[in-house]
C-alpha cells in the first residue's frame, strides 16, 4: 500500500504538469488565430472615416498578430489602419527617427470597459512615465479621420498623417491588461511588449529588429536545455537507474551538473537581458531566482549519496523538474512568445520524457 501510495502521488503531479502544460497550448494556439487578415478586404461593422479598398497589407508583429494597413491616399496624406488582439490594454504605434523609442511620436489607442474609445498622440521624452507626454509630438494627425473600433475580438486604430513621406522606422507596442489610461491625465503605464520595424513603403516589406535577439535567443536555450531537459534526465537517471550502481551515480551527478550550469548560465543572461531592456517581467524574474535556489539546495542535498532522506530527496528533484517546466511555459508562452515552433519542440520533448518516466516508474513499481 505505501509504494502503490507513493506512485500515485508522484505521478499525479507530473499528469496535473501535463494538464496545465496542455491548456498552455491550446491557450497560445487560440491567441494565435485571428478574426482578421490580409486575405481579405477590411469589412466593419463600424465606419472607418476613410477609404481602406486600396491599402497594403501585412503582418508587422507575429507575435502579437498586428496588421497593419497602409497607403498614400493623397499627396502630403498617409493612411493607416493597424489591427491587434483586444486584451483590453492600449496599442501604439510609433514613428522613430533613429528607430530608438525615446525620442520618438506615438499614436495610443485603446477602448475602455464601457465601450469608450479614446486615441491620442504622445511624445516619448524619456523612459519615466511623466517624460510620455500626451498631445504632444512632431506627427500632424488629418482632423476628423481618426477613430478606433473595437470588433470581433480586436482593436483597430485608424489614422490619417499630414506629411509628405514619414519615418519608415516603426515601433510597435501593447500595454498591460487592465491598466488603460486614466481620463484625468492619460498618462501611459509601462508597455508590456515592444517591437522595432523598418517598414519600406513602396514594396510594402516590414523588417524587424528585435532589441539584443542573440541574447534572448541564449537565454531561451540556456534555460530550456538546462531546466528543462536535462535536469529531468538527471532526476530519472537518480530514480530509475539505482540498481546500475555506481553507474546510476555519476551519470545523475553528470547530467545534475551540466543542467544546473547550463540553467544557471541562463538566469544570469536573464537578468542581463532585463537590466538592458526594463521590462516587467517580475513574475518571470522571481521564478526564475526561485528555480535557480532551488537547483543550489539540491546540490547540496545530493552531495551525500547514502542519505536517509532519499526519498525526501526523490520527492525534491520531482518538484524541481515540474517548476523547472513550469518556468519554462510562463517564460515563453506568456512572457517571451517564443512561437509555435518552440513550443511545439519542447512539447515533444516532454511528452517523450513523460512516456519513459510513466513506463520506467511502472517497472520499478512493479518489482515492489
Amino acid at each position: 500500500m505505501k509504494a502503490s501510495f507513493k506512485f500515485s502521488a508522484s505521478f499525479y503531479f507530473i499528469i496535473f504538469l501535463i494538464i496545465f502544460i496542455s491548456s498552455q497550448i491550446s491557450k497560445v494556439n487560440s491567441q494565435g488565430s485571428s478574426t482578421d487578415s490580409c486575405n481579405s478586404n477590411l469589412k466593419l461593422k463600424s465606419e472607418i472615416l476613410f477609404d481602406t479598398t486600396s491599402f497594403h497589407c501585412l503582418t508587422v508583429w507575429n507575435q502579437q498578430d498586428y496588421i497593419l494597413r497602409y497607403m498614400r491616399t493623397d499627396t502630403n496624406v498617409w493612411s493607416y489602419v493597424l489591427s491587434a488582439p483586444n486584451t483590453n490594454s492600449y496599442i501604439a504605434m510609433g514613428f522613430s527617427e533613429k528607430g530608438k523609442m525615446v525620442g520618438s511620436t506615438a499614436i495610443v489607442g485603446w477602448v475602455s470597459n464601457d465601450g469608450t474609445a479614446t486615441m491620442k498622440k504622445y511624445f516619448l521624452g524619456g523612459q519615466s512615465p511623466n517624460q510620455v507626454l500626451p498631445d504632444e509630438g512632431n506627427l500632424q494627425l488629418v482632423n476628423f479621420t481618426s477613430s478606433v473600433v473595437a470588433e470581433n475580438s480586436r482593436i483597430y486604430l485608424a489614422f490619417q498623417l499630414n506629411t509628405e513621406m514619414p519615418s519608415n522606422r516603426l515601433i510597435y507596442s501593447v500595454g498591460p491588461s487592465g491598466m488603460l489610461p486614466s481620463t484625468a491625465n492619460y498618462r501611459l503605464t509601462e508597455h508590456q511588449d515592444h517591437t522595432s520595424t523598418s517598414l519600406d513603403y513602396n514594396t510594402g516589406q516590414s523588417e524587424t529588429k528585435t532589441l539584443y535577439a542573440n541574447l534572448r535567443r541564449s537565454h531561451g536555450l540556456l534555460n530550456m536545455f538546462g531546466w528543462g531537459i536535462l535536469m529531468p534526465i538527471g532526476v530519472m537517471a537518480a530514480r530509475y537507474l539505482r540498481q546500475y550502481d555506481p553507474i546510476w551515480f555519476y551519470s545523475h551527478i553528470t547530467i545534475q551538473s551540466l543542467g544546473f550550469i547550463l540553467g544557471f548560465a541562463g538566469v544570469i543572461s536573464g537578468l542581463v537581458l532585463n537590466s538592458r531592456l526594463q521590462n516587467n517581467v517580475n513574475r518571470h524574474k522571481g521564478l526564475g531566482i526561485f528555480i535557480l535556489l532551488l537547483g543550489c539546495l539540491q546540490v547540496c542535498l545530493n552531495a551525500q549519496v547514502d542519505s536517509t532522506c532519499k526519498n525526501y530527496i526523490d520527492d525534491f528533484d520531482l518538484s524541481i523538474f515540474i517548476l523547472a517546466v513550469f518556468l519554462y511555459w510562463i517564460g515563453y508562452c506568456n512572457i517571451g512568445n517564443a512561437g509555435s515552433s518552440w513550443n511545439a519542440g519542447f512539447s515533444v520533448v516532454l511528452v517523450i520524457l513523460f512516456i519513459t518516466a510513466l513506463m520506467l516508474e511502472i517497472r520499478m513499481w512493479k518489482r515492489k
